[in-house]
């Protein structure tokens, strides 16, 4: 069984998704917006379907995939255009909607660039993709839940890295991948312990423009805060270097 396969039957996972707070999707959801009512919207890895629910009631005909069995039980309660898929290939034809994207996905799959690549396809040329995932290379930060973060090792390590990937991005492109961390399992059960890849702002923007996409936008605040907060934390490069990798793209 491969790590990703130990979603399909985790109700813990679908429970704890259950009790997210709107205002922890809210700025993700209403992203993936796009600017005609009734067009076609994806949020690959839907879990129990509060995104989609959000916006079918903004006026979109949204649609839900995700590889847990009991998280899609409950997403189709909110909308019956939710399914199951295998987790490598999304179910639908290429340029199929306006606008895709993925909330604390990207860490836990098991191919990150195959699963980006898959996002793209599904989109039409000129439609919008919207990624929002932890950054695990953080370099400022305190209070950091997860031990790729925490103490000034780490943040030390990871600002190395980065440099690192940064230069290869110019220099060898094509052999730019994230970063594999090893999943935590401990008791209680905590989301993103178990998370296998290293995602970060930088590396998304970049895999985006790689696969054919122009960046609109990239935050390291993937929620709503205090408006002059939120432009203060995004104005510099600071902002691959912390918090959250929220990125905005529209594909050529």
């Amino acid at each position: 069984m491969s790590h990703q396969d130990t979603y399909t039957h985790n109700e813990e996972y679908a429970e704890f998704l259950a009790n997210w707070d709107a205002n922890f999707y809210a700025k993700y959801a209403d992203a993936l917006k796009p600017a005609r009512l009734g067009a076609r919207v994806l949020d690959a890895g839907c879990g129990v379907g509060q995104v989609v629910a959000r916006v079918v009631d903004a006026g979109y005909e949204a649609h839900g995939a995700d590889v847990s069995e009991p998280s899609i039980a409950r997403a189709q309660k909110f909308c019956p255009r939710c399914q199951v898929y295998d987790g490598r290939r999304l179910p639908y034809p290429d340029a199929h909607f306006t606008s895709a994207g993925a909330l604390n996905v990207l860490e836990h799959v098991e191919q990150a660039e195959a699963f980006l690549q898959e996002i793209v396809r599904v989109v039409e040329p000129g439609g919008k993709i919207v990624l929002s995932s932890p950054n695990f290379m953080r370099v400022v930060g305190f209070r950091d839940y997860h031990p790729h973060m925490r103490g000034l090792r780490s943040k030390w390590r990871n600002w190395r890295r980065l440099c690192e990937k940064r230069l290869a991005m110019l220099a060898t492109p094509e052999r730019v991948r994230f970063d594999r961390m090893t999943p935590i399992f401990k008791e209680p059960f905590e989301p993103d312990d178990d998370a296998t890849i290293a995602t970060n702002g930088l590396e998304i923007a970049f895999s985006l423009e790689r696969n054919g996409c122009e960046i609109v936008h990239v935050a390291c605040t993937d929620r709503y805060v205090f408006q002059p907060l939120d432009f203060l934390l995004n104005a510099t490069p600071l902002r691959y270097l912390m918090l959250n990798g929220f990125v905005v793209a529209r594909k050529k």
